[in-house]
């Protein structure tokens, strides 16, 4: 299911001024490039300045078909035609064109230019790529800037590679070197370029895919993907010191022979997905050729995703209009990695049929995170870390994407506990207002930029019907060539569409979200849209150059992101019994206090629910933590009453607690006295009323509550509210505990009691051994209570070391005690100290 929210994630429109109609674009690095039909130029404009102005322009050595920029090493590769031949080159230092007729340099892959033309300072190169296959596609790697080229059985991967002055000159000549050292100027200039670098690759592998045609590569961080008509393969490459040959099976090279001896057939694959390990099974077979000369180590493949697609006949639409486009894979990384140094927490690869895309996550298991259903058919679609840009004939639609929760649960482990939450990433989609347009043929997105290119449709009504009759009959299933745009179209733009600021965008959420909200607050919709949110302020907060909290533009989206996280906990807070427990993450996030909380979670008058279960979850939560705030007595009475009319039965955990010590007695005695009337007596609900009775300093009332029940019974009712006697038990031994009232009270009129209480906690894993000595010295009675349950405790725990622990401490104790006792009959009676007696049996820590 989609949903459907009416807001623009667009802000602005421009029209850049080309002079001729544009045949491909692309763009990357701030810069928008541009090759007009049937032309061999390259545009570049400039993306990030108001207008695009012109960068500079400079001339292919052939027609380019196809072209890919790469961020790092900022260098454009293009697969061009002259001559009826294919050629792979690579520009780099582009940029240096913009000063009218600029030197260029063309070379050869691995051949670096010296002499005069290194000299000469940083100019524009022309890298020309040799290459034994016919290249389709091309790739290259956002993290590492290797370079991907797809043929027509193979992939081959070129490794980028910096080269600098020093190991250019070390490389001359010894005839070189001395004519450059005979002249002192071409010396003095040769000095001041010591830090230029150039660019260069290395034929590092070949992957060998007898079984499919290449259409469209991918490459990212060792994950390599390569689409054909209707089917998907994604591959991870591992680089390995140990040397490993990975040779075809027999039956992967049989499969491949048997598909080459059927061309006259038509064969009609059945659906397939293969996750992770799975993915082997395909009938795809890879072998590894290693051609790199600097590489020592081996690289070991292992196969990732595989998902073949069956041709519809039965959608209107030619076999040739079913075909998969748009094949990608994104990177995404934590706000404390470092692009440059690390790998990408996270990898995604998305691609699309005409009628639905795919987008799934690599790293960490394979998942298929969204299936997007489009309303008509698409051309192109691409995936940024906010958003899924699509276009179709006339439209450009954005989708949300789930990029966010996955890396937002890798970076922070307590996502998914009660502490954080973030919404699942298999959450369902939403597609935002769309924007209208006119013949759309393609688009591309650098940052917030997306540009597209639109061209009037020239085909005439009998071409349409032409092609009407000829659909579904053709047998082959391959892409047609792109048609060239006739010169006696109607026109042609290229625009670039602004996408409005995350934070921007999030407000109209907000904004939008109002409307949900009067009508019906529980509405799954409201939930919906508010998840939307928060991934998007999750993408932002990962995506933040700057992960300075002190940032202005930092501290917006955590003051946001908290916004959102209240108004998620308030829809968890009244939503259904299923998902009531993400009230408790969400409202922590939020920064909320439990006052605040509590306002915003009162019943309108006019509503006929009361307290919803995801607001009586937390208040649990909240209230079973060992917390050192107190509630005001006001907010306290308030609690008080809420588990009354919703809870009663947990009333007596809840006046126990230690954020409750401000809690009016008197009229929390009454509504205990009224649960008793109607659900009956029980020694914990006795012994909270009997604490109630000594707040109000009644103690012969006290008293009478107490004597209800056995000394046993009682010992039972601690075990079953530990906190009737002690805050902050349980826990490892430095968990901090204090005295209640009651144990105050216990120690003086009914020690056995005490000590038969905390025995009893002990031994049911309540309370820590240390914990309790720091109890009795808090009380003031380490030199008898305490000994006393070190004697108690002898008698009745079985376990070994605790046992141990307990002889040691005893025996020191009573060693002190003999010394102290010779000394003490030198000392006057009258100056003695009056000492407690010690419970010298079991039978008295019963009485």
């Amino acid at each position: 299911m989609v949903h459907v929210y009416n807001c623009h994630p667009f802000a602005s429109q421009q029209i850049v001024q080309v002079e001729q109609e544009p045949r491909l674009v692309c763009c990357g690095g701030g810069a928008l490039f541009v090759v007009a039909t049937g032309g061999c130029k390259v545009e570049a404009y400039n993306l990030e300045l108001e207008g695009c102005p012109l960068i500079c322009r400079f001339a292919t050595m052939g027609t380019v078909r196809n072209m890919q920029h790469s961020k790092i090493g900022d260098y454009l590769v293009t697969i061009e035609e002259k001559n009826s031949a294919t050629y792979l080159r690579a520009y780099t230092n582009w940029r240096y064109q913009a000063e009218e007729k600029a030197r260029v340099g063309v070379r050869l892959l691995g051949h670096l230019l010296r002499g005069a033309s290194l000299r000469g300072g940083v100019q524009m190169e022309i890298i020309e790529i040799p290459m034994s296959e016919r290249p389709v596609a091309v790739a290259c790697c956002s993290v590492t800037g290797d370079l991907l080229v797809g043929c027509h059985k193979s992939l081959v991967l070129f490794t980028l590679r910096r080269q600098n002055q020093q190991n250019l000159q070390s490389l001359q000549s010894p005839a070189s070197n001395t004519q450059q050292s005979s002249s002192q100027s071409q010396g003095q200039t040769s000095s001041s370029n010591q830090n230029l670098s150039f660019l260069d690759f290395e034929r590092s592998i070949i992957l060998h895919l007898p079984g499919t045609k290449p259409k469209q590569v991918a490459l990212c961080g060792g994950y390599v993907a390569v689409q054909s008509d209707l089917e998907v393969l994604v591959m991870k490459l591992d680089a390995s010191s140990e040397p490993k040959t990975l040779e075809e099976s027999s039956d992967s090279r049989k499969s491949a022979d048997y598909l080459e001896d059927q061309t006259d057939f038509l064969l009609l694959p059945r659906h397939q997905e293969l996750l992770g390990e799975r993915a082997k099974d395909c009938d795809i077979a890879v072998s590894v050729e290693k051609t790199g000369l600097e590489d020592r180590g081996q690289y070991t493949l292992s196969y990732v995703l595989f998902r073949r697609f069956t041709p519809d006949y039965f959608q209107g639409c030619s076999v040739e209009e079913t075909q998969l486009h748009s094949l990608q894979l994104h990177p995404m990384f934590t706000s404390n990695q470092s692009v440059s140094l690390d790998e990408p927490a996270c990898v995604f690869c998305f691609f699309s049929l005409p009628t639905a895309g795919y987008l799934y996550s690599l790293k960490g298991g394979v998942e298929l995170l969204s299936a997007y259903q489009y309303p008509e058919k698409v051309l192109e679609a691409v995936l940024t870390d906010h958003l899924l840009h699509v276009i179709t004939k006339s439209a450009l639609q954005c989708f949300t994407v789930r990029c966010a929760a996955v890396a937002a649960r890798i970076e922070d482990p307590y996502i998914d506990t009660t502490m954080r939450a973030c919404p699942p990433s298999t959450l369902e989609v939403c597609a935002l207002r769309m924007q209208l347009f006119i013949g759309l043929r393609s688009v591309c997105v650098f940052g917030r930029h997306v540009v597209l290119l639109s061209t009037a449709d020239t085909e005439t009504s009998e071409d349409t019907e032409r092609n009407s009759q000829r659909r579904g009959l053709s047998r082959k299933w391959t892409i047609s060539s792109p048609k060239e745009s006739s010169s006696a179209g109607h026109g042609w733009n290229l625009y670039v569409v602004d996408t409005v600021s995350p934070i921007t965008l999030y407000q109209e959420m907000v904004e939008y979200s109002q409307r949900y909200a009067e009508t019906n607050p529980q509405a799954q919709s409201l939930q919906h849209l508010f998840s939307e949110a928060h991934l998007l302020l999750r993408a932002s907060l990962l995506q933040s150059s700057n992960p300075d909290p002190a940032t202005p533009e930092r501290q917006k989206l955590e003051e946001a992101l908290r916004e959102n996280c209240a108004h998620l906990g308030d829809c968890f807070s009244r939503g259904s019994q299923k998902d009531c427990h993400l009230a408790l993450p969400y409202y922590r996030m939020s920064g909320l206090s439990i006052t605040e909380i509590m306002v915003r979670n009162r019943p309108l008058p006019s509503s006929p629910h009361s307290y919803g279960p995801g607001f009586l979850f937390y208040l649990r939560h909240y209230l079973l933590e060992e917390t050192e705030q107190s509630l005001s007595q006001e907010a306290a009475d308030e609690v008080i009453d809420i588990f009354s009319q919703s809870e009663p039965s947990q009333l007596v955990g809840v006046c126990t607690s230690p954020s409750m010590i401000n809690i009016s007695p008197a009229r929390t005695l009454q509504i205990l006295q009224r649960l008793e009337d109607s659900a009956g007596v029980s020694v914990p609900l006795t012994i909270t009323m009997a604490t109630m009775m000594l707040r109000l300093g009644d103690l012969p009332q006290y008293t009478q509550l107490m004597d209800r029940h056995a000394e046993m019974l009682l010992v039972y009712g601690f075990i079953e509210e530990p906190r009737l006697l002690l805050y902050g038990g349980g826990g490892g031994q430095h968990t901090h505990v204090r005295p209640t009232a009651l144990t105050q009270q216990l120690a003086h009129v009914q020690p056995g009691l005490l000590v038969a209480g905390m025995v009893a906690l002990h031994e049911n894993s309540k309370v820590q051994l240390e914990q309790v000595d720091h109890i009795f010295k808090e009380l003031g009675c380490e030199s008898c209570l305490q000994v006393d349950f070190w004697e108690a405790m002898l008698m009745a725990s079985s376990q070994e070391a605790v046992i141990q622990e307990l002889l040691f401490r005893l025996a020191s104790f009573y060693i002190d005690r003999l010394t102290q006792t010779n000394s003490e009959t030198h000392i006057n009676p009258a100056h003695k100290r009056p000492t407690r007696r010690s419970l010298k049996s079991a039978d008295d820590l019963v009485q």
